[in-house]
């Protein structure tokens, strides 16, 4: 992969980055509430349609900032892409791992935020894989990736589901459903990605919980999003297990 290639790469996932601040704002609302119409620091309205998700990290209004920064954004979704696209080069599966990241960043920070994955986001990152997955299937020739990938979903989702069942278990619903979403990808990728995406969540989210608790940030039964460990490991999966 020639280095224009993947400063391309880095620059698209740099412009995706811009469009995650104001879907995360207007989904990062509480369970049961409908997603943020306006401002809620002035109540200036968003315009209907696609540029109301889709506008500027700050109100029209009051200059509020809404969402997470987007130097954030920006920069994670740019290396994100950018070492995707070193990693994987032409590989047909590329576009589907692009757009996971791109899907999984607005889910990452509005689990930050409000301690929930958004239904809608985890539907668009399932349709957006899966559809990536058929066309790289389309393009291998062959459907024992795919097929994988189904029964590695299945995998992913029973595994989180029973550990959501356990007595005192923080895991909520919508880690099973994110893990079953995951399991695609990871999947195709072969079962080591699988198991790498697996165990490492829980090996990052351990160190942020003591460094929570040393400082006295957070209490033993403070529930902690999962969602965006998921994310990195899976991230760090499809970069240690290429295809």
């Amino acid at each position: 992969m020639s280095a224009v290639t993947v400063s391309v790469a880095a620059l698209l996932g740099a412009a995706a980055g811009v469009l995650v601040p104001r879907t995360a704002y207007r989904l990062g609302v509480v369970a049961g509430t409908p997603a943020r119409a306006g401002c809620e620091h002035c109540g200036r309205p968003f315009r209907a349609g696609p540029g109301g998700w889709l506008g500027p990290a700050t109100c029209r209004g009051c200059r509020a900032r809404l969402g997470p920064p987007t130097t954030f954004t920006v920069t994670v979704a740019g290396l994100a892409y950018g070492l995707l696209a070193l990693r994987f080069g032409a590989d047909p599966v590329l576009p589907a791992l692009l757009a996971a990241v791109a899907i999984g960043l607005p889910l990452a920070c509005v689990d930050l935020a409000r301690l929930r994955l958004p239904d809608p986001l985890i539907a668009a990152l399932a349709l957006a894989t899966a559809a990536g997955l058929a066309l790289a299937a389309a393009g291998t020739g062959t459907a024992v990736p795919l097929w994988r990938a189904g029964a590695a979903a299945i995998v992913c989702a029973g595994a989180y589901l029973l550990l959501a069942l356990l007595p005192g278990s923080r895991l909520g619903f919508g880690d099973v459903k994110l893990a079953a979403v995951l399991g695609l990808p990871l999947g195709w990728l072969g079962w080591p990605a699988v198991l790498t995406g697996l165990l490492l969540p829980h090996l990052l989210i351990g160190p942020v919980a003591l460094v929570l608790l040393l400082t006295r940030r957070a209490g033993r039964r403070t529930a902690l999003p999962l969602g965006p460990a998921m994310l990195a490991g899976a991230l760090a999966a499809f970069l240690l297990h290429p295809r």
